[in-house]
């Protein structure tokens, strides 16, 4: 595991203190946690921006496509 340095607001600190009081787990933990979940929640956006790209609106799109690329009716 890497070291890392972070400089962080007071207030900030006492919530993760708090936090780790609570759960009973160290303050590295918890930060490692929060970083990790907003890690994967960008992750899942990313990967779910590509959805609805390609609505059009109409309905019957598949079954005439050769129409409308040819401009046949």
């Amino acid at each position: 595991m890497k070291r890392s340095t972070i400089f962080i607001d007071e207030e900030l600190e006492a919530d993760i203190k708090h936090i780790a009081k609570v759960k009973g787990k160290r303050v590295s933990d918890i930060i490692r946690e929060a970083l990790k979940e907003y890690i994967d929640k960008s992750k899942h956006k990313k990967k779910l921006s590509f959805i609805g790209i390609g609505k059009s609106g109409q309905k019957d799109i598949s079954e005439a496509h050769e129409e409308r690329m040819w401009n046949k009716e």
